[in-house]
C-alpha cells in the first residue's frame, strides 16, 4: 500500500514522501478579539450566568418573602448536619459550610443541585460496574502474590490492596525505563509507535496543537491507513480547546476512533469536576507508557511557558502492559457503549519464563467510587518508609491525614524532601502551596523549589526501594476529583535511575526553602494564601 498523507484541507491523499507539514507546525497567540469569542469564553459565560442567575432569583425571594428567608435558612442547617456527617474528607466540608454561613440561600441550593445529578449517577454506575465485569481479566498470580507474602509482608499489604480495591495485579517486571524528561519520553514513544502492527491506544487529558502532536499525528495517520487499529481518548476539558477539529477528522478519515471523555458543556454539574487527567500510550500491548507527559510542546521544551519544564514517565514492557491495556479498554467501553473482545489485545506470550527483577503494579483510580487508591498508596509509601522520601508534585495542597503522615515520618528521623515549582503555571496554586511550607519545615520535612522552571513531574521514592510514577498530584483534584493513573514498583531495575534524578534535583536544580524565604513572601502573597486555604479542596 502506498503511504497516504494529508492534503492541505487535513484529509488523505497519496504521496510517496510524507509531508512536513504537521510535524514542522507551531502554535501561533491567539488574538484578543479570537479569545473573546470563542467557545471556551463562551462556555465560561455561560456558566458564571448560570451562577448570577441563581444567586439573584434566591436573594431576591428571601429578601422579599421572609418566610421563604426562614425555611432556607432552616434548610441551610440541615444541609450543614448533613455536610457535617458525611464521609467527605474534612477540609471539604470546610470549603461548604463557609459559604453556607456567608450565603446561607445561596449556598444550599447549589448543593442540593450538585447533589442530585442523575447524569453523575449513570456515568458512575456505568464504570464502578465495568470494573466490575472486567476483574475475571485481570487474573491474579497467585505463586507470585504468594511468594511476595512470604518474604515481604510488607510489600504484600500494597498489591493485596491494590488487586482488592482497585483490580489490578502485580506483575515481575521484565522491562521498565525510566524517563527523567518528557524530551525522552517523546523521543521513546515516536520509536515504538512506528513499530506498531497491531494497535495504538491512547488516553491523555491534553492533545495540543503544536510540533509535538503533529509528528504523533502523522504516525497515526500512516498507522491507520496501513491497517494498525488507532483509537484516542481525550478529556473534554483538558482538549476541547485545544486539539484541533481538523485533526479528529483526519483520524477517523484513515479509519481511527476519537472519543471525548466527558465533553465541557455550560451546565452546572459535578461531572464537570471529574476529567480524564491520566496519560496512557499502549502499542500492540506489549509496549506502554505513562507519566506527567502530556501532548503539548511545552512538555518536551520545544515551547517555552514556564521556564524550563520537567517531567517524568516510564516506559513499560511485557505482561504488566495488559493492566494499562484494560484501564484504556474500560473507559472506551464506558464512553463508546461498544462491547470489546479483550483477549484480542493481550500481550503475546513469551516462549519461555522472562526474567524479571522487581514487581511493578501499573494502577488506577476513579473518582466515582469510595476508594482513594492514589491516595491510599502515597500513604502507603509515607507510612513504610525508614530512610528517606522523596516527592516532586506540581500542585502541593494536602489533606490533613497527608501532612500527618509527613510529619510522622519525618519526625521519626525519615528524610523527608518535596519539591515543587518555582516558576508557577498558576499564580494561585504556588501562592497556596507555599502556605504549607511553614508547617512542613516545622515537621522537619525539607521543602525545594525547580529554579529552572516548571516542575511537572509526579514521582514518589523510598529508601532505594519504593517508587511511583505517573499522573497522580498532591492536591485534592487529583485525589479525589479525577480519574489518575500511576505505576507503583519495588526493586525495579529503574530504581536507581530515579535515585539519580531525584539526588541531581537537590543538588544542581533545586534551591531549598528556608524560613527566611518564608519572612520574604509578600503580604499579598499571605493574605491570599489565607482565603485559599478556605477553599483549597475546590482548586
Amino acid at each position: 500500500m502506498k503511504n497516504r498523507y494529508i492534503s492541505e484541507d487535513g484529509f488523505a491523499i497519496n504521496s510517496k514522501k510524507p509531508r512536513s507539514k504537521y510535524a514542522k507546525r507551531r502554535k501561533k497567540p491567539k488574538k484578543l478579539i479570537n479569545i473573546i469569542f470563542s467557545q471556551k469564553t463562551t462556555i465560561i459565560l455561560l456558566l458564571l450566568l448560570q451562577f448570577l442567575q441563581i444567586f439573584l432569583a434566591f436573594t431576591f425571594l428571601s429578601e422579599n418573602y421572609s418566610y421563604l428567608s426562614v425555611f432556607f435558612s432552616t434548610l441551610g442547617i440541615g444541609v450543614a448536619i448533613y455536610i457535617v456527617n458525611t464521609d467527605r474528607n474534612p477540609a471539604y466540608k470546610l470549603a461548604w459550610i463557609v459559604p453556607l454561613l456567608i450565603f446561607p440561600v445561596f449556598t444550599t441550593i447549589l448543593y442540593i443541585i450538585l447533589s442530585n445529578q442523575p447524569y453523575k449517577r449513570k456515568v458512575s454506575n456505568a464504570y464502578v460496574q465495568k470494573n466490575l465485569d472486567t476483574r475475571d481479566y485481570l487474573p491474579e498470580d497467585t505463586e507470585l502474590t504468594d511468594n511476595i507474602k512470604k518474604n515481604d509482608p510488607e510489600l504484600y499489604r500494597i498489591v493485596r490492596y491494590l488487586d482488592d480495591s482497585a483490580g489490578f495485579p502485580a506483575y515481575g517486571c521484565e522491562d521498565i525505563t525510566y524517563f527523567p524528561l518528557g524530551e525522552n519520553k517523546f523521543e521513546a514513544m515516536v520509536r515504538e509507535m512506528k513499530k506498531a502492527e497491531k494497535f495504538i491506544f491512547m488516553e491523555y487529558f491534553i492533545v495540543d496543537d503544536g510540533e509535538m502532536w503533529g509528528e504523533i499525528l502523522d504516525i497515526l495517520l500512516e498507522k491507520a491507513f496501513a491497517g494498525v487499529e488507532v483509537k484516542l481518548i481525550v478529556d473534554g476539558m483538558g482538549s476541547q480547546f485545544t486539539m484541533p477539529a481538523r485533526d479528529i477528522k483526519a483520524i477517523e478519515k484513515a479509519g481511527g476512533r476519537v472519543l471525548i471523555f466527558n465533553r465541557f458543556r455550560p451546565m452546572i454539574s459535578t461531572i464537570q469536576n471529574n476529567r480524564d487527567h491520566r496519560k496512557i500510550l499502549v502499542i500492540d500491548g506489549n509496549v506502554g507508557f505513562t507519566g506527567g507527559v502530556n501532548i503539548a510542546d511545552e512538555y518536551i521544551n520545544r515551547l517555552i511557558r514556564f521556564g524550563h519544564w520537567k517531567d517524568t514517565a516510564v516506559m513499560l514492557k511485557g505482561q504488566a502492559v495488559w493492566n494499562l491495556t484494560m484501564m484504556f479498554i474500560q473507559m472506551w467501553e464506558v464512553i463508546s457503549k461498544e462491547s470489546i473482545s479483550y483477549n484480542d489485545y493481550r500481550p503475546s506470550i513469551p516462549d519461555s519464563k522472562p526474567d524479571t527483577q522487581g514487581i511493578i503494579v501499573p494502577y488506577s483510580d476513579t473518582p466515582l467510587d469510595s476508594e482513594k487508591i492514589g491516595r491510599m498508596v502515597y500513604m502507603s509509601i509515607m507510612n513504610t518508609a525508614k530512610k528517606y522520601l522523596y516527592i516532586t508534585t506540581p500542585y502541593f495542597i494536602p489533606d490533613n491525614e497527608i501532612l500527618c503522615a509527613l510529619e510522622l515520618a519525618a519526625k521519626s528521623g525519615v528524610d523527608v524532601r518535596i519539591v515543587t515549582p518555582h516558576i508557577p503555571d498558576k499564580w494561585y496554586i504556588q501562592c497556596l502551596t507555599r502556605s504549607y511550607y511553614l508547617e512542613l519545615l516545622n515537621m522537619g520535612v525539607k521543602v525545594y523549589e525547580y529554579v529552572p522552571g516548571f516542575i511537572h513531574a509526579k514521582t514518589c521514592l523510598s529508601d532505594d526501594k519504593r517508587a511511583v510514577v505517573g499522573t497522580i498530584n498532591f492536591d485534592y483534584r487529583s485525589l479525589y476529583l479525577h480519574f489518575e493513573d500511576a505505576c507503583f514498583m519495588q526493586d525495579t531495575a529503574c530504581i536507581p535511575d530515579i535515585k539519580a534524578d531525584f539526588i541531581d534535583l537537590f543538588n544542581n536544580k533545586c534551591h531549598r526553602i528556608t524560613y527566611e524565604d518564608l519572612r520574604n513572601l509578600s503580604f499579598a502573597s499571605r493574605f491570599c494564601s489565607v482565603i485559599l486555604r478556605i477553599f483549597a479542596p475546590m482548586l
